[in-house]
């Protein structure tokens, strides 16, 4: 037992020997430094990170021939670097390089799962569009019916008494409702094959980069923020290990290349710190959830807000609906509709009329007038302030749709567009880690580098 002891004893005895050797030999004013540079450092990675996420909109570079062969046959990670592709040589922020990705991936991981097209259109209320349209329509039904039949048939429009005319008018006008209402009832009805959201989406997103850049600050910054202090917290902690070993072995490149895997893990506990983990769990009594899961309610209205204004609108429909790939098709489908109710105008006259002109004539008028009236009844989905109005609804619905999603696919619905280019980000960490060892030893201990003289 005493042997144990004293056994005990001296080992005690020689780690504080060792420790106080160790203190004999720090240069305790680099030791210090270590922890405040490396701190400083990771405020810088995760700033300028962040600079990398978003910015420029547009790709900004250089032209260099031959870059586009070689980097064909480079490996798939490296082909990833925004510009490489395309035979550039420069930087575009990996949110706006990917913004059709995004727009991809809103639409399977999150827009798909919260309604329908069919859902989004009825959300829009079909009966208030159909008033709008007849509202904003009926000024402009005599001049149509006069414009058409002036180009189709003029003489016999000239020949036809004003009281006839007028009243070719008025019954068009007088059915307009009805065949308002046989419009949006049709687009409502085929409104699954005739809008497509995710070709609608990708689209959009790709064409307005800046949009997405948007999606992602208004509804994440508070944690962007935060990614950026903690940058300075974990670089800190992380430099206090890393002050121990240089001044232990006082090795030259011990320093610089610890400052890799100090740069790699800041970015990385930042993204981890933001997004995981996805389920609240309690470790030594402590809640650790992802920042952003954390807010799900409150980011899951400024997401809605945005699709709902920006992306998902009335106007766009319309848009979508008259000039999209299915546009020939919508535009048969309602011209369909229009016909009977054109030729029902024509009243006791449709029969000599027929007569007088011949049946093909007739039908020419009137699909001439079921085809231009095609184009005008659409319009009012292109109001602006029609579809703000409308657009509240479609907003509540995404909100309330986001804020039941699981929170893995909340998450899904930020952080996917970006996670394969996560690494870029890791990367530029290491290089900056690695860049500040460099500066740290010229700086402290430029001594210890063979051949540079000490500072």
């Amino acid at each position: 037992m005493g042997r144990r002891v004293a056994r005990r004893e001296c080992a005690v005895e020689a780690v504080l020997d060792g420790l106080a050797d160790w203190v004999d030999h720090v240069d305790w004013f680099a030791f210090v430094s270590i922890p405040i540079f490396t701190g400083v450092v990771g405020w810088l990675i995760n700033w300028s990170g962040l600079w990398m996420l978003f910015k420029p909109i547009r790709f900004h570079g250089i032209h260099v021939p031959g870059l586009r062969e070689v980097a064909s046959v480079l490996p798939r990670k490296l082909q990833e670097i925004p510009g490489w592709m395309d035979g550039g040589l420069g930087w575009q922020g990996i949110v706006p390089a990917r913004a059709a990705k995004m727009g991809s991936i809103a639409v399977d991981k999150v827009i798909a799962k919260l309604g329908t097209p069919a859902e989004f259109y009825a959300q829009l209320e079909p009966d208030q569009i159909a008033a709008h349209i007849v509202e904003v329509f009926r000024p402009d039904l005599p001049d149509l019916v006069d414009e058409v039949m002036r180009r189709e048939h003029p003489r016999l429009w000239r020949d036809l008494p004003r009281p006839v005319r007028e009243a070719v008018i008025d019954r068009v006008q007088a059915q307009l409702p009805t065949l308002v209402g046989r419009i949006t009832d049709e687009i409502g009805v085929h409104i699954d094959q005739l809008l497509d959201p995710k070709i609608m989406v990708i689209d959009h997103f790709r064409d307005n980069p800046d949009l997405v850049v948007r999606v992602f600050r208004d509804v994440g910054q508070r944690e962007l923020n935060l990614m950026v202090t903690f940058g300075f917290v974990f670089g800190f902690l992380l430099g206090i290990p890393v002050a121990v070993v240089d001044q232990t072995w006082h090795i030259w490149w011990l320093l610089p290349l610890l400052g890799v895997v100090v740069g790699w893990l800041t970015n990385l506990l930042g993204m981890w710190l933001i997004f995981e983990p996805t389920e609240e769990r309690r470790i030594l009594g402590i809640r650790v959830h992802g920042l952003f899961l954390r807010r799900q309610d409150e980011c899951a209205e400024v997401y809605a807000r945005i699709i709902a204004e920006d992306v998902i609108t009335l106007e766009r429909i319309g848009d979508f609906l008259m000039d999209g790939p299915r546009g020939d098709r919508t535009r048969q489908m309602l011209a369909d509709a229009l016909r009977p109710a054109i030729e029902r105008a024509a009243g006791p006259l449709r029969g000599a009329v027929r007569v007088a002109i011949g049946g093909s004539k007739f039908d020419s008028i009137r699909d001439s007038v079921a085809e231009e009236a095609v184009g005008r009844t659409i319009t009012p989905f292109k109001d602006p302030v029609f579809s703000q109005q409308q657009s509240e609804k479609i907003r509540l619905l995404l909100a309330r749709r986001t804020k039941e999603l699981p929170p893995r696919d909340f998450v899904e619905m930020m952080r996917a567009a970006i996670k394969e280019d996560e690494w870029m980000l890791y990367a530029h960490g290491a290089v900056m880690g690695l860049g500040g060892g460099f500066l740290h030893l010229a700086i402290f201990n430029a001594g210890l580098i063979p051949g540079f003289p000490p500072g």
